[in-house]
């Protein structure tokens, strides 16, 4: 995969986002993409751009409210395949450590 995003799709509304977050996490299964959610976003992965980008239409469509914020990052390895996880272990061998903390 050469394709690494952070995804964040939210309803701009007071209450909880949970469900509707929730739908654009589901759109995503109509994909051919990895990913992965987290409390900031979700990291997707994927072959190609353009798959990427669809993936994030549906996700965005998906939510249900009158006014929906959505942040995309796209970094695009097209030189060689870089998995997201091989980026967080390269920063892992530097620390001599796993690169998270439990409070």
């Amino acid at each position: 995969m050469t394709v690494v995003a952070l995804l964040s799709v939210a309803p701009v509304i007071e209450d909880s986002m949970a469900g509707e977050v929730a739908k654009a996490v589901e759109a995503l299964e109509n994909f051919d993409v990895a990913y992965e959610t987290n409390p900031m976003g979700t990291v997707i992965e994927t072959d190609e751009v353009g798959t990427l980008l669809a993936a994030v239409g549906a996700a965005h469509e998906a939510v249900d409210a009158d006014r929906v914020s959505t942040f995309l990052k796209i970094d695009d390895r097209r030189t060689r395949d870089v998995e997201a996880a091989e980026k967080v272990a390269a920063v892992e061998r530097e620390l001599g450590r796993e690169a998270q903390r439990d409070r």
